[in-house]
């Protein structure tokens, strides 16, 4: 590994770009401009880019040897979570520690870690006058607040891209390199229930008036996962079945039975491990994340809250699933009883073809890079400016080489320096790959 990438991601791990509410806006703007000042050390050109009142976005280009070579969009994030809980840090989270084989600070895999390769190698051949693609540098500071200023940028952007590159994603294992080609949307929504103008006496209205959280309660029972933790069939409206191709890689997965033990929850029912890979890539699925209301008092409540998230799986709609959602729920609501929905966010779901060209020069690469056989997986959660692509017609290679121990964020994040390694290894075959990609018209 180049010793200088070592030393370039200590440096921009030092800077404590957090963008959740607690981060210095000229932490974040440093963040951001480090990235321009390494592209334009490197021969070639760059700005910060402010839309309204949004963090700076670091815009840059490197130039391919060939004038005629495709164009490569390269996308990673600057912006990192707060430390959490200082006292559970066993080094500073932005005094980058190396430590057994890691490098231990906030960021280190997500998504400073994880992305700067993807940089690094870009800036190294072009310099060097070797750069077999044009590079296309995409890096915004709210993809942990919602990524509102890169999604106006991109569906304003003209230019375009012959494909582009997301390493912001994780591997099923420490040995095997693996190409995200699905990821689930979602519908998250705040639901308020009314009842009456206040709470109300118990021994005096108890089994008279609607009682709120009793109301919520049933509303919620009528959009719950049955026994075996399946929606029902309407909130499973255009979900399709996973390709020949990806099934097939699916086998060399971890089983699900082990992941689900190793993440200390407890399956819903007995195959719900067989039929994990199925169940959290390729299907929908709903949570209640919170339920609210009431007090340790013998009241009537005349309020109550949840707030509820609906994965979707790809091809699935997101506003057309929260209107099927909101009417299942509606069914249900008792004369008198206001049910009110705040606080609605969609993320659109992306689905990739494994034949897609992009994706196969990608895992031949991949393989060349890792000695080892990438597999094609999808990702139960969302990354909405994937979908944003996908919508421009880019096909998107999602890869990465996180790992579950990393602890994202969670105290004591790291990133393993043989991922970094492999990053490194991993950008300069994917570059040189893309190269064979007939240029857009």
């Amino acid at each position: 590994m180049d010793p200088r990438l070592l030393d370039e991601l200590v440096d921009w791990l030092r800077v404590p770009s957090i963008s959740t509410g607690e981060g210095d806006p000229r932490d974040i703007e440093r963040a951001a401009t480090w990235v321009i000042d390494r592209v334009l050390a490197a021969g070639g050109s760059g700005e910060l880019v402010r839309l309204a009142d949004g963090n700076p976005l670091a815009v840059g280009e490197l130039r391919a040897r060939d004038c005629e070579a495709p164009t490569i969009l390269i996308y990673g994030h600057y912006d990192v979570q707060g430390p959490g809980g200082a006292a559970l840090w066993h080094s500073p989270p932005f005094e980058p520690t190396i430590r057994d084989g890691r490098v231990y600070a906030r960021g280190a895999c997500d998504d400073k870690g994880n992305f700067l390769p993807l940089l690094h190698v870009a800036c190294v051949m072009a310099a060097a006058g070797e750069l077999p693609v044009n590079v296309r540098v995409l890096v915004e500071g709210e993809e942990e607040i919602g990524s509102g200023s890169v999604t106006t940028w991109l569906r304003a952007d003209d230019r375009g891209a012959d494909a582009a590159i997301v390493f912001d994603a994780m591997m099923p294992d420490p040995e095997t390199p693996a190409i995200t080609v699905g990821l689930r949307g979602a519908v998250k929504l705040d639901l308020q229930v009314l009842t009456a103008e206040h709470d109300l006496h118990s021994g005096l209205y108890g089994g008279s008036v609607l009682n709120a959280l009793h109301v919520l309660h049933g509303i919620l029972g009528e959009v719950l996962p049955g026994p075996d933790g399946r929606v029902r069939e309407e909130l499973r409206e255009g979900v399709i079945a996973p390709s020949p191709a990806e099934l097939s890689s699916w086998q060399r997965l971890p089983s699900g039975d082990e992941l689900i033990d190793h993440s200390g929850g407890r399956p819903v029912y007995p195959r719900a491990g067989a039929e994990y890979y199925l169940r959290n890539g390729a299907d929908a699925s709903l949570d209640v994340n919170e339920i609210a209301g009431g007090e340790p008092r013998t009241i009537v409540p005349a309020q109550a809250h949840a707030t509820l998230s609906l994965r979707l799986a790809p091809r699935q709609d997101p506003r057309r699933m929260h209107a099927v959602l909101s009417r299942l729920l509606r069914s249900a609501l008792p004369d008198g009883a206001v049910l009110e929905e705040t606080g609605v966010t969609y993320a659109e779901p992306a689905l990739f073809e494994p034949e897609e060209p992009a994706l196969r020069l990608a895992a031949d690469a991949l393989r060349r890079a890792c000695k080892a056989e990438s597999v094609f997986i999808r990702c139960g959660g969302s990354i909405p400016i994937v979908a944003e692509m996908a919508a421009r017609g880019y096909p998107v290679i999602v890869g990465g080489f996180g790992l579950a121990e990393d602890q994202v964020h969670a105290p004591n994040e790291s990133y393993a320096l043989r991922s970094l390694e492999w990053g490194e290894a991993a950008a300069r075959e994917l570059y040189a790959a893309l190269a064979a990609l007939p240029v857009r018209a």
